[in-house]
């Protein structure tokens, strides 16, 4: 049965039984954070996956719209998953938030991007008068989507690439589920770039060192099932085979689900993603000091 789902950490446990090698996982807990590393490591692997070679680390947490419980923990270890990945890489690092602003589910990248610390043009006298002369390179983006631009959000982010030739770009992105219990309390990154709109079977052109000419680094968040992956997982393989015709119109499952609370989760997601990379890029500040500099 084919699941739909952009989260490693859920096509190995699919697939861990017939991949006798080129799949390595493990797993720690550190709080009430759970940190899990998938690394795929051969070609058979990754066909079978259906994911390019490299790690993946998914990080689960408390559901991002609970209202009582502070992100501080996640946002840390974010952060230092982020400079793991990174691998020690200095210079300007290009951030670019994916998605459409006014679909809430969506609305992920735009949201996290507003959120980073853009500090690429804070050169010279200017930036030792403000006592941050001393900051990484950063420059921010939210290139909308095909729809409202007219260009391919990969057009728009090679071009800045060649431009103003950062070291590395970091990509925001909402990602699509198997389990609903995955939305809303998962961050997954990767060093293997990102397809826009895959778990939506709405591929773009990817994203990756090949088509920008510099490491990428993609950051998600799960917000949303589609319908036949929902049957799929709520019914069970054989049941959803037998039921899928009486139970789930063609529109059903077409269909995508998010959680009621969406407009909750996808504020306090992006605001931890936010957080983590600005963590990870401008170590020097404290969090204190970069909610006063974002704000």
């Amino acid at each position: 049965m084919n699941f739909r789902t952009d989260l490693a950490v859920e096509l190995a446990e699919i697939h861990k039984k017939e991949l006798s090698e080129g799949l390595e996982t493990s797993s720690r807990q550190e709080g009430t954070v759970r940190v899990e590393r998938t690394r795929i490591t051969t070609a058979g692997a990754e066909r079978i996956m259906g994911k390019p070679r490299g790690t993946y680390i998914t990080i689960e947490a408390a559901p991002f719209s609970s209202s009582v419980t502070s992100a501080d923990e996640e946002a840390e270890i974010l952060a230092g998953e982020i400079a793991f990945l990174l691998g020690g890489r200095d210079g300007l690092i290009l951030a670019a938030g994916l998605g459409n602003a006014d679909i809430t589910p969506d609305a992920l990248g735009p949201l996290a991007v507003g959120r980073i610390l853009a500090t690429r043009h804070m050169t010279g006298k200017t930036a030792e008068a403000a006592g941050l002369s001393h900051l990484r390179p950063v420059a921010a983006v939210a290139p909308g989507v095909l729809g409202q631009t007219g260009i391919e959000t990969s057009e728009i982010i090679a071009s800045l690439c060649e431009k103003i030739k950062p070291s590395a770009a970091i990509i925001i992105d909402a990602l699509a589920a198997r389990s609903l219990s995955r939305l809303g309390n998962t961050i997954q990154l990767a060093d293997t770039g990102i397809s826009p709109g895959s778990g939506v079977q709405n591929r773009r052109r990817e994203l990756s060192r090949d088509t920008l000419g510099v490491p990428v680094l993609s950051i998600g968040v799960p917000t949303v099932v589609d319908g036949h992956t929902l049957g799929c997982d709520l019914l069970g393989e054989w049941g959803y085979a037998r039921e899928a015709k009486r139970h789930m119109a063609p529109e059903g499952r077409q269909m995508m689900v998010t959680p009621r609370d969406i407009d909750q989760l996808i504020k306090r997601a992006s605001e931890v993603v936010a957080m983590g990379i600005n963590r990870a890029l401008q170590p020097e500040l404290s969090a204190e000091e970069i909610h006063f500099l974002v704000s």
